[in-house]
């Protein structure tokens, strides 16, 4: 698994490094053998330090927690226990998921829209479209619900775009502001009672 420990505004020195490095290793190597990539950032928030911890397990599937205390060591052991609780959570799962099936995923062009800040909005009666600030391609995956529910999860995404495997349709989850999962579904056909 390639590792990257990076501090933002602050010094991640070397015992720091190394035990980030053994820690995750043993947490992520307990569910996952082959663990691509693992970004860990440590950033200070007024007197409280905050660990941000990113491990992609899989293609196209992001686990991803973080915690804030009051020591650099305590927050990062908060946000390893809180991701192991996921790998263990959801291991299974994906698993399952990725047994024998190739995943499929639809091209698709991602773009990054400029903020509205005075500024723009003072320049909007000029203008009728947003100001492009990145392009880039992207690839939207073919899942079930319950599978995208559960990449919305392990990611804590506000919202995945993801195209339905059970009629090939785009559909999206999201988290409500009330804790809730939602689901758009255009097509508008209820799922059968036994199905996800």
């Amino acid at each position: 698994m390639q590792l990257s420990v990076t501090g933002k505004q602050l010094d991640v020195g070397d015992a720091l490094r190394t035990h980030v490095e053994e820690s995750l290793q043993a947490s992520v190597g307990k569910y996952f053998d082959n663990a691509i990539e693992a970004n860990v950032v440590f950033s200070r928030v007024a007197h409280r330090y905050r660990t941000d911890i990113s491990v992609h397990v899989g293609r196209g599937i992001l686990v991803q927690s973080h915690a804030e205390v009051n020591e650099p060591y305590p927050a990062f052991d908060a946000a390893l226990e809180r991701l192991g609780k996921r790998l263990r959570r959801h291991k299974r799962r994906l698993r399952n998921h990725h047994k024998g099936a190739k995943e499929k995923f639809l091209p698709a062009q991602q773009y990054i829209l400029a903020g509205e800040t005075e500024e723009s909005l003072a320049e909007e009666n000029e203008k009728q479209w947003p100001v492009i600030i990145a392009e880039m391609a992207t690839e939207i995956p073919t899942l079930t619900v319950e599978e995208a529910v559960m990449r919305l999860d392990l990611g804590e995404l506000p919202a995945l775009m993801f195209s339905n495997s059970a009629h090939r349709g785009l559909n999206m989850v999201y988290r409500r502001s009330d804790g809730n999962i939602g689901w758009i579904d255009p097509q508008g056909e209820p799922p059968a009672p036994n199905e996800s």
